[in-house]
């Protein structure tokens, strides 16, 4: 979940923050068209190399370099700007109605400041996105979802906004403002209770509250992240941002880390990322990620998608995503993935050498027959077939912190 939002709600000009709805202003964006977080001058301060990711100038990499940065963050923590994702608030009496016409998830069940990873699906069963709800203790949910689908989440947010509207439902929606920091790693918490009043051991994971952080008000800290390892997001307000990541830096366990780190650190953890390993194309059986589906709503059936995914959680599918290890030249997407006998049975989405492993990781779907752990298959690198195997994720066991 690499992610950011909706040209309804992120009007963006060349010269600054510009409007978005409510007149509110949230991004800006440079000569090159690329839109702009509100930390992007502290990373070019910072050594950071900028890249273009979803339409947004954000940085690969700092001086530290990938591989350091990489093991930095599970031995220690590292800081992320992940700013480009879309933060919406749902307001109203139907809030909670309206999100169940549009995830998997059973949002109902939520105590207040929990969330849940969930997916929004098409009637065909396809994935558009992952996203993270949170059912918030101030009435409303606090939605965050990936950078590359900010105009397709905002604009089926909306028409569903509109239809329940019309039908007498009271649901409205808020583009947050917010810039959005991660921490993350083993030292997370440890740098961040310095400077909060809360009990972050009593905040497990996915879970939120709403704090004051090293003197910053108003910051919505949620225990979750991307890595595989403990740590947080915290929504804080955008003028304040730099303010907080140069107040955590000063922690000599806390490095600013990138979309490169990112990247394999989520691989590491088994995680999705969306236009990669999942998509439009595949159902949440097909992807392994059928524990997203709520019971009551299995049974409901009253999901988009439900006539098409409920089916397939007792049946069987073509294909599923699976984690693949191998040695040999490192596996990048869209390689062949091959039987013992060298017949193509599928395609890898995600791929790169583990710092943490020393051996290649991916991900990718094969003919559901071929999708048992243990599994002896192939990957073609470069016209020529090197030995794989299907193995269990996440690759490098989690940390996330739940309450003894």
């Amino acid at each position: 979940m690499l992610r950011a939002g909706g040209r309804a709600a992120l009007r963006v000009g060349s010269r600054g923050w510009e409007p978005g709805p409510g007149g509110r202003r949230h991004c800006s964006s440079g000569p090159d068209g690329l839109k702009q977080t509100p930390l992007h001058a502290f990373h070019r301060q910072q050594g950071g190399r900028m890249v273009n990711f979803a339409g947004w100038s954000m940085p690969v990499q700092y001086t530290l370099g990938h591989l350091e940065s990489h093991l930095h963050t599970r031995r220690l923590c590292s800081l992320f700007d992940v700013s480009h994702m879309l933060q919406t608030k749902v307001f109203g009496r139907d809030r909670v109605t309206f999100m169940e016409s549009l995830v998997v998830g059973d949002i109902a069940e939520l105590k207040p400041d929990q969330g849940t990873l969930s997916l929004f699906t098409n009637e065909e069963g396809g994935i558009l996105d992952d996203l993270i709800v949170t059912s918030t203790s101030e009435q409303h949910l606090y939605v965050v979802s990936n950078a590359g689908c900010r105009d397709k989440d905002w604009a089926l947010m909306q028409g569903q906004a509109q239809e329940l509207r019309a039908a007498g439902g009271d649901v409205h929606l808020e583009v947050s403002e917010n810039a959005l920091l991660a921490l993350q790693g083993p030292s997370a918490a440890r740098v961040l209770q310095a400077g909060v009043l809360d009990d972050l051991s009593k905040l497990p994971f996915m879970s939120s509250a709403v704090m004051g952080v090293f003197g910053v008000p108003g910051c919505r800290v949620t225990r979750c992240g991307y890595t595989g390892e403990d740590g947080v997001e915290i929504s804080v307000p955008a003028d304040r941002a730099v303010e907080l990541a140069e107040l955590l830096l000063r922690d000599p366990q806390v490095q600013l880390a990138g979309l490169a780190a990112r990247d394999s650190l989520r691989l590491e953890a088994g995680l999705c990322l969306y236009g990669n390993d999942i998509d439009e194309t595949t159902t949440p059986v097909e992807a392994a990620l059928t524990w997203t589906l709520g019971k009551r709503r299995r049974v409901a059936m009253d999901f988009p998608g439900a006539t098409v995914i409920v089916p397939q959680i007792k049946g069987k599918v073509k294909r599923k995503r699976v984690g693949l290890t191998s040695t040999g030249p490192p596996i990048r997407p869209h390689m062949p993935i091959l039987s013992p006998e060298g017949r193509p049975i599928g395609e890898v989405t995600s791929g790169c050498p583990s710092p943490c492993l020393k051996k290649n990781v991916a991900m990718g779907y094969v003919e559901g027959e071929h999708s048992r752990v243990g599994t002896v298959l192939a990957v073609e690198v470069r016209k020529k077939s090197y030995p794989a195997m299907v193995t269990k994720m996440p690759f490098v066991p989690t940390r996330y912190h739940t309450l003894k």
